[in-house]
């Protein structure tokens, strides 16, 4: 299993966001995949998603 440190990744939330707090977060500065979280559990969870999946 690879260990990822989500402190190294700078997080930002859509700009499609509403207010309502109930938003995907996406990760930049992961090298090989698109991290994503919740913004209501920062320290939960992150998936890992691939650039081509990503972008498709």
């Amino acid at each position: 299993m690879n260990h990822f440190n989500k402190s190294s990744v700078h997080w930002r939330t859509s700009s499609y966001s509403a207010d309502g707090g109930n938003c995907v977060e996406v990760g930049h500065g992961h090298p090989a995949s698109v991290p994503l979280r919740d913004s209501k559990v920062a320290n939960g969870p992150v998936v890992l998603v691939s650039r081509a999946a990503f972008t498709d």
